[in-house]
């Protein structure tokens, strides 16, 4: 294995600080158009970003080493903390405790949607932007974008970044050339984004709603401008609406892509599409029957699209509500909590343990029930027609394990610091997964009064989960820093 680079690394920390900065002067033209307090903090910020991004990047311009896979493996992970350590100097403007800002902060960034806020609707315009940019851009992934944009980056380079952030991507490349292939995945995001505002603005939403609400929906990030989140419109238009693209932003965007441009079978033939989308179909049948019978919805079209809603926005990991459907009971509560758990399809914006995985364990349980009857038959399993090799089924279930350790550990954690069972284990699950949906008796408010380990216990968790287990964990065991 070959050694770290540092200066490579720091280069394209650089860079994309700079790209960063860029990214928080809009929020910082909107604080001073609605003439808020916070758009000093915001000039200051991008300005002081901007100079750290071009000292890095001039200082180290000479370095243009080969990218090797620990090298990728390390700014996979630093581009988050960076990125974040940067973010959140707005939310010090308005919040002086820089653990709750980072929290803030990294939660926006892995579009996790947790929030130390309880009084939204009256955070400055600004602050209200800048959250809902920072889902946008961790969404589709900071990793994906800075592929995009340097050209400095080889293909063995891009491909190991790549590696680090989004899974499922390598199957369906785009291009010859990894960064066009990652320039069209951004390019799929954003005009699903554009649409989306189109639509949000052509309801009962206002323009400044509609552009955060797109933003945060795409992202699978989940971040509204009011208290009661979709919930304050209520709009059936809104919800159908939204309800529509947290699905196609739970399905992989080059499946989607490839299915627009070239192959336009390729959505239809796709195995973790159909078992994401008759996993929907399924619960949304059962919730609908559910809550029409006991009452919650006088008729069966409001059972539907809470149902519908609902199920689309916890399987995506956005996080979106329109009602508090602790209330609804336990059998929900746990429907909720394994649809958590899995997410939905690799290569989209959303978070959980991917469904793609869950297909593979079930068919590999499947085989392991007839090698009772018959050991000695090989039955491979078969994915997308494809028979896999047994590394690929060991890799997921190494992942699947690691997961479950890794929310087990973090359930443990928080319990050490005062959490309830219910709160310590639907929370590490929804902080690992992406979702940020908080549990307890006064959920809207459990993440702005747990205490600071807690937080930080959690914020860890986030980036685990967004980078998928192995990329983050593996930074802190030996044989990452052993030269070989």
């Amino acid at each position: 294995m070959n050694k770290i680079h540092p200066g490579i690394i720091l280069r394209v920390l650089g860079i994309l600080l700079c790209f960063e900065a860029l990214f928080m002067f809009i929020p910082t033209v909107v604080a001073f158009v609605y003439n808020e307090p916070d758009c000093w903090a915001f000039l200051a910020s991008s300005i002081f970003t901007l100079a750290v991004g071009a000292t890095l990047a001039y200082r180290l311009r000479n370095c243009r080493q080969a990218m090797g896979r620990r090298d990728g493996v390390l700014l996979g992970t630093s581009v988050w903390i960076v990125f974040a350590l940067m973010g959140m100097l707005p939310f010090l403007s308005i919040n002086h405790s820089f653990t709750d800002s980072m929290f803030e902060t990294i939660s926006a960034v892995t579009t996790t949607g947790a929030s130390i806020f309880k009084d939204i609707d009256h955070l400055p315009h600004g602050i209200l932007l800048w959250r809902c940019m920072l889902q946008w851009i961790g969404g589709i992934g900071i990793i994906l974008f800075t592929v995009a944009v340097l050209p400095m980056l080889n293909h063995r380079g891009g491909m190991i970044l790549l590696s680090t952030e989004v899974s499922g991507m390598g199957q369906y490349k785009l291009s010859p050339r990894i960064s066009q292939t990652a320039l069209r995945l951004w390019l799929c995001y954003f005009i699903f984004t554009a649409i989306l505002c189109f639509l949000l603005y052509a309801g009962p939403m206002n323009l400044f709603d509609a552009i955060c609400h797109s933003l945060s929906t795409m992202a699978t990030g989940g971040f509204s401008t009011h208290n009661e989140s979709i919930g304050y419109y209520h709009s059936s238009y809104i919800e159908y609406v939204i309800t529509l693209f947290t699905f196609v932003a739970g399905i992989n965007f080059a499946i989607i892509y490839r299915t627009v441009m070239t192959d336009h079978q390729l959505l239809f033939r796709s195995e973790q599409v159909k078992w994401y989308t008759m996993i929907i179909v399924v619960c949304t049948v059962v919730f609908t029957c559910g809550l029409f019978l006991q009452g919650e919805y006088h008729s069966i079209e409001m059972s539907f699209r809470a149902a519908l809603f609902h199920i689309c926005s916890v399987v995506t990991s956005t996080g979106f509500s329109t009602a508090n459907t602790l209330e609804w009971g336990a059998f929900y509560t746990l429907i909720m909590l394994l649809l958590m758990f899995f997410g939905a399809c690799a290569g989209s914006t959303s978070g959980g343990a991917k469904i793609d995985r869950m297909v593979i364990l079930t068919k590999n349980a499947r085989n392991e029930f007839h090698r009772v009857i018959h050991p000695n038959v090989i039955r491979p399993v078969l994915y997308n027609d494809k028979a896999l090799s047994h590394e690929a089924v060991s890799r997921v279930l190494a992942f699947t394990i690691m997961y479950v350790i890794v929310w087990v550990c973090g359930a443990i954690v928080l319990a050490a610091q005062g959490a309830t069972m219910g709160e310590a284990v639907y929370g590490s699950l929804s902080a690992l997964s992406n979702m940020g949906i908080g549990i307890g008796a006064d959920a809207g408010g459990y993440y702005s009064d747990i205490t600071y380990g807690a937080k930080w216990t959690l914020m860890a968790l986030m980036i685990i989960g967004r980078l998928e287990v192995f990329t983050v964990i593996i930074i802190f065991m030996p044989l990452f820093w052993k030269k070989s």
